[in-house]
């Protein structure tokens, strides 16, 4: 996590309107869903694959770190509510050390990477101008190694993988690795800290 709360996005343009998605990757997707389901305004945040093709998307595959695919999480929100600019304020400094290559922690292997999924152009551009910032500011010790990767297909994780950290509140990982994270959402954005994490649907897979 970052040593201190980040700036603002300098671009960050107002949308207004419909929910808007964006996937974003970084460590395991347990720990990266588990921040964004307590962000105020996130609609929806499932884990799954992303960067490779449907053969490969599943868990006993993307585990051995020879597919193309990242643990990804697909978060889905109302800009009303919360802008990408915050979630990207809280994607690199809560959600993922954006400076570790090919792994987070204990977690190691390039379908751990840190990488933003996007299409959109605008949204592109907000990405990337917020790298730069972040990068020109110095604002890590480290240079910033997030990807921003396009041309890709979301696939639902397992349904067993979904609400980790709600799920299995009590187990090692996710008192270690993951509770540590949401205590430091709530601190550095007690705005957009929702005590109440949204859940996903239940999935038939």
């Amino acid at each position: 996590m970052a040593d201190e709360l980040l700036p603002d996005p300098a671009y960050d343009p107002l949308v207004s309107g419909k929910n808007q998605k964006i996937i974003l990757a970084g460590g395991s997707f347990w720990t990266v869903q588990g921040v964004f389901e307590h962000v105020k305004g996130v609609k929806r945040a499932l884990s799954g694959y992303a960067g490779g093709d449907r053969t490969t998307a599943r868990y006993e595959f993307v585990g051995s770190g020879r597919t193309k695919h990242a643990e990804a999480v697909e978060v889905i929100y109302d800009p009303n509510i919360v802008s990408l600019g915050k979630l990207l304020k809280i994607y690199f400094s809560v959600a993922h050390d954006p400076t570790q290559l090919d792994g987070q922690g204990v977690d190691v292997g390039r379908q751990f990477r840190s990488v933003v999924f996007i299409d959109d152009a605008k949204k592109k551009e907000v990405v990337r101008r917020y790298i730069d910032q972040l990068n020109l500011l110095k604002i890590f010790q480290k240079p910033i190694v997030t990807k921003i990767e396009s041309g890709y297909t979301f696939y639902p994780a397992e349904g067993y993988h979904q609400d980790y950290s709600v799920i299995y509140a009590n187990k090692p990982y996710v008192i270690d690795f993951i509770l540590p994270k949401i205590k430091a959402l709530k601190a550095l954005y007690p705005e957009l800290y929702n005590s109440e994490p949204v859940q996903t649907p239940d999935l038939q897979m």
